[in-house]
């Protein structure tokens, strides 16, 4: 390996190795010092990937510093660093000590590094189950709360269901192409039907990935269960991952008609089904969780397509998504203490007693109900857009009547803020580490909203 195809890769270098000292040297530091050195190791891999060009050749066998790893990186960063900030007084909160928290935290991210850089389906296989591994430690880490346990074991059981069929698929893709490299993986056209048998299993195993209806069940439980933090970080992140991937092999593959059907059926069951069932819940976290399968319905919608407007919105709403959760999490993260703050009704009045926090939960509802001038409204706007363009109008209205409906939800949790004043005392104020990470997700969420221009130019880029 030259000192060239060592620079591109170095995000990479970075986080594992940040990783491995974080597991290593953890007994003997402090959980402050450990905080810090994974957010710095995560804001150094994400400026790194940022400001190096995206290489046109392989720095090693099956991997490249692709225009893609150049936009996620760093949004993969910007997350995994936000996700530490939330934690740092979580979990000292919950007592949730050890170097093993921050370490699998940094693994994850690593794993998020890798996945755009594939250029073979052996690793872009590896790197998003790396992922999944990370996340099954992440959900049950509070050993405190016997939901997180139970949701660590969901999560588990069914993750191994769809590795499997993921696995199974690209092995189907493999038989009919007779390679890994995603470059050449059609070179055998006279093999489309098992390439697509390979497809459609891959895209079942996808469905888990991605919480899309009837793949979702897993979704609320989990949810719930996890630590508020590790919450953000999985609804955001490793959906994102997991749509790179499909975009990863859109782009090297030439959509087919036989996966217009069920791309089509799974964005129209969880857009519907996604809102219709957060429509019915009183835990904030369940109603979030069904609310991300009605987002991943949006993002399905977008792929359908099959056009460079679709895959475009794909990457913009990820972006965008990930600043929307990661401050309605961090802020229901930052509400609790002894107990979790769940119910909606516990959030009555939260709008007046904290009012930095109560205005950031409340941004983040009226933006994932993309109401403008916030992002989510530019997310949607670009989703519904290329759906029209590309001519798929019934599905499109059919989106755009569901993302109308789940205002009502999004608004009963502001409503709840500001509607109802109560007797109950003033949360606790919270440290300088979590109100950096609401802060900053918050400023996301307005500056994109009102000027998307340079994450749109970023999301170009990415797709040459």
């Amino acid at each position: 390996m030259t000192l060239t195809e060592l620079y591109c890769l170095m995000p990479i270098v970075i986080t594992g190795c940040a990783a491995l000292f974080v597991l290593l040297c953890g007994p003997l530091l402090l959980s402050s010092s450990l905080t810090a050195i994974g957010v710095t190791a995560s804001a150094a891999a994400g400026i790194w990937a940022a400001f190096t060009a995206p290489a046109p050749i392989q720095c090693i066998p099956g991997l490249a510093f692709t225009p893609l790893a150049q936009l996620l990186i760093p949004l993969f960063s910007f997350a995994a660093a936000l996700t530490q900030l939330l934690s740092h007084g979580y979990n000292e909160r919950r007592i949730l000590k050890g170097e093993e928290y921050p370490a699998t935290v940094l693994f994850a991210l690593f794993a998020m590094c890798v996945l755009p850089c594939a250029t073979n389906m052996l690793i872009l296989f590896l790197a998003l189950e790396s992922v999944s591994f990370a996340f099954y430690i992440l959900v049950s880490m509070d050993l405190n709360r016997a939901e997180s346990g139970e949701a660590g074991l969901k999560y588990l059981l069914m993750g191994a269901v769809a590795a499997a069929f993921t696995a199974f698929g690209f092995a189907l893709i493999f038989t009919g192409s007779g390679t890994l490299a995603l470059s050449a993986a059609l070179a055998r056209p006279e093999n489309r039907a098992i390439i697509s048998a390979g497809w459609g299993v891959l895209i079942l195993g996808m469905a888990f990935k991605l919480s899309l209806v009837p793949a979702h069940l897993w979704t609320p439980d989990v949810y719930q269960g996890a630590p508020s933090p590790v919450a953000a970080f999985l609804s955001t992140s490793s959906k994102v991952a997991a749509a790179a991937l499909l975009l990863i092999l859109l782009g090297h593959f030439p959509p087919m008609a036989e996966l217009r059907a069920p791309l089509a059926l799974l964005s129209v069951l969880s857009m519907v089904l996604g809102n219709l069932a957060a429509l019915r819940q009183t835990n904030i976290k369940r109603m979030l969780a069904y609310s991300s399968v009605a987002h991943m319905g949006y993002l399905a919608l977008a792929l359908l397509t099959g056009s460079r407007d679709g895959y475009a919105a794909v990457l913009l709403y990820g972006a965008i998504y990930t600043a929307m959760n990661l401050a309605a999490f961090g802020a229901i993260s930052s509400l609790s203490f002894e107990e979790e703050r769940e119910q909606i009704t516990d959030f009555t009045g939260i709008g007046f007693s904290a009012p930095v926090r109560g205005g950031v939960l409340a941004l983040a509802m009226v933006s994932l109900a993309g109401i403008p001038p916030t992002a989510g409204f530019i997310g949607k706007f670009f989703i519904f857009y290329s759906a029209l363009k590309s001519g798929l109008i019934a599905l499109a209205v059919i989106g755009i009547l569901s993302a109308a409906a789940s205002a009502y939800f999004y608004l009963r949790v502001v409503a709840q803020l500001y509607m109802h004043r109560s007797e109950a005392p003033a949360p606790k104020p919270v440290g300088f580490a979590e109100g950096l990470a609401l802060c900053a997700a918050s400023v996301c969420i307005l500056v994109i909203g009102v000027y998307p221009g340079p994450l749109l130019e970023m999301v170009e880029s990415a797709l040459r």
